[in-house]
């Protein structure tokens, strides 16, 4: 992939922040443990700070998420701009076909405007749950009441903005993306590769499946902050773009002045993105945020991104400044950083006798029946079996293995819409959370991301009457390997080769004690068990909970199971 750039690299002091700066804000993301596999900052035409995280690079085509919704609203610019179609045309005009047998007065009237002002006449049914073969039609289907007029209410409508990228697609004859590709894509640098995937029914996935590099986002803010102009061309109407990036309904139902309750204008925020794919903009300074991860689940991310981007960068930009030893610095520790990975210790005690044991699980949603947990060294795997066979997931600790999800099947091309045989590149590791929990943490890391977390949780079974207590270093107790506490045993040494108490006349009292609790020849041993008496291992319960964070796959990999092992001699 060639990517010829109008952007130039250069120092933070060159662009007027400090280095110290820019360490500060993506170590603060690195010690809340978000995901991180892009982060660009920019300042007009200069790139002061771009990393990435293999094996996520700057060739490399990151799912947009949400963010795509603002490709389709500059195409639908594009499209009022050639005459296609305007702001003030109903649903009805375009749809007639699909609005056949919809009665809801308000939904056959809403307009583009309302469309992509996100204040429909009702929000969608999800359309992942129908697996229906058509989503325009699914979107117009609906026959949820109440309704309302359009344009008096936000509420977020994804379904909606999906249903503007059909429609500028209908008008123009292709693909929003290669509509895009002629009016803009070619003149601000976007990349040859970048595309958008499908949706049942044909057209392309405009809500949530553009695909496209850190570098091309960060051309279409540009162009976006430009006010639709590019070196000096006006390439897109002022006025739409000024319409677009303003303020043109509430979306702040409780009056608070949260990062993104600040309003909204065409299917553009100020800031937004499933699972944390941003493109920030600060026009006050000239600057521009691109972050692409996978947050997915964690409330707290896009705050925390957006809070920080102007706590240790916008509000601290000024005129730029002599360069600094501290952006070699700053370079050299950013090379270091890797793709997130799980937190915790390496190890455990409970590892050795775990290692490779076969646990039988009760049933359980995700479907799985048995498993194994392997540990070598640094590495490991889980394994395990389900309605689709025999599976294995390599996994490393505290460090990620780099693979394919062992589950097939999934979509790639068309959403919704499984592949036989298809799987999802992903990113594997595992940390022990305390001695006796497990977490295995998977990463989809493909077109589609995702996140599935796996916890273990094992106790020892005390049925057999041991508690698990090591005891293979008590050669001197073996005479009382088989009674409870040994109280006053002092002068039963005579019986030092009786187990079970037979035939101690004169110790009946302590025939079923079994730990020398008060031995006077073996006190530091008083809770030791030989070996020889006791099992090698003894049975061990798990508890498993998955928690997927993904709507469009891993949907049976969420909840909880019991299983347990026998005990292995």
């Amino acid at each position: 992939m060639i990517q010829v750039s109008y952007f130039k690299n250069v120092s933070p002091e060159a662009a007027g922040v400090k280095s110290a700066r820019v360490r500060a804000f993506v170590e603060g993301l690195e010690q809340a443990r978000l995901s991180r596999h892009n982060i660009i900052l920019a300042r007009g035409d200069r790139i002061f700070y771009e990393n990435y995280r293999a094996p996520f690079g700057p060739d490399v085509l990151h799912r947009m998420y949400s963010v795509s919704k603002s490709f389709v609203s500059l195409a639908v610019g594009f499209a009022v701009q050639d005459g296609l179609l305007s702001l003030d045309d109903t649903m009805e005009k375009h749809f007639e076909r699909e609005l056949e047998g919809q009665n809801d007065k308000y939904m056959r009237a809403q307009t583009v405007r309302n469309m992509l002002m996100m204040s429909t006449a009702k929000p969608a049914p999800n359309w992942f749950a129908s697996r229906g073969a058509d989503r325009v039609a699914y979107y117009f289907a609906n026959k949820a009441v109440p309704s309302r007029p359009g344009g008096t209410i936000f509420q977020y409508d994804s379904s909606g903005s999906f249903v503007l990228g059909a429609l500028v697609e209908r008008l123009c004859g292709m693909p929003f993306m290669e509509y895009l590709r002629l009016k803009l894509f070619d003149k601000i640098g976007v990349s040859k590769e970048a595309r958008c995937l499908v949706c049942p029914g044909g057209h392309s996935w405009g809500d949530s499946a553009v695909l496209a590099t850190a570098r091309d986002l960060l051309a279409v803010a540009r162009f976006t902050m430009n006010g639709g102009s590019w070196q000096g061309e006006q390439l897109l109407d002022a006025g739409y773009v000024k319409d677009a990036t303003s303020k043109l309904i509430d979306n702040s139902p409780y009056s608070t002045n949260e990062y993104n309750a600040q309003g909204y204008g065409y299917l553009i925020w100020k800031c937004w993105g499933k699972g944390c794919q941003f493109a920030i903009c600060a026009p006050e300074k000239d600057l521009i945020l691109i972050y692409n991860g996978d947050n997915q689940g964690l409330d707290f991310a896009p705050a925390l991104i957006f809070n920080s981007f102007y706590k240790y960068i916008v509000d601290t930009a000024g005129d730029p400044m002599p360069e600094s030893v501290e952006s070699d610095w700053l370079c050299a520790w950013s090379d270091r950083l890797t793709l997130m990975s799980a937190h915790g210790e390496p190890s455990s005690p409970l590892a050795g006798k775990i290692n490779g044991r076969h646990f039988i699980l009760e049933s359980n949603h995700m479907g799985i029946t048995e498993f194994t947990l392997n540990f070598n060294g640094s590495e490991g795997s889980f394994n395990y079996k389900n309605a689709q066979g025999e599976k294995s997931l390599p996994f490393g600790m505290r460090k990620n293995i780099f693979g394919l999800f062992p589950e097939e099947g999934y979509s790639r091309e068309v959403g919704g819409v499984g592949c036989p045989g298809h799987r999802y590149k992903c990113a594997a590791s595992a940390a022990w959370l305390s001695p006796e929990r497990l977490y295995l943490d998977v990463q989809i890391i493909d077109d589609y991301l995702g996140r599935l977390g796996i916890t273990f949780g094992f106790i020892q079974d005390s049925e057999d009457g041991t508690d698990g207590v090591d005891r293979t270093d008590c050669t001197n107790c073996a005479n009382h390997a088989s009674r409870a506490d040994g109280v006053n045993l002092a002068d039963c040494a005579n019986h030092a080769s009786h187990a079970d108490g037979a035939n101690l006349a004169d110790c009946a009292n302590h025939a079923s004690r079994t730990d020398c609790a008060n031995l006077a020849d073996c006190t530091e041993n008083a809770n030791r068990v030989e070996p020889a008496d006791q099992p090698q291992s003894s049975g061990i319960k798990v508890g498993l909970q998955m928690v997927k964070t993904a709507e469009d796959f891993l949907n049976e990999y969420s909840g909880f199971a019991a299983g347990y092992s026998q005990s292995e001699d």
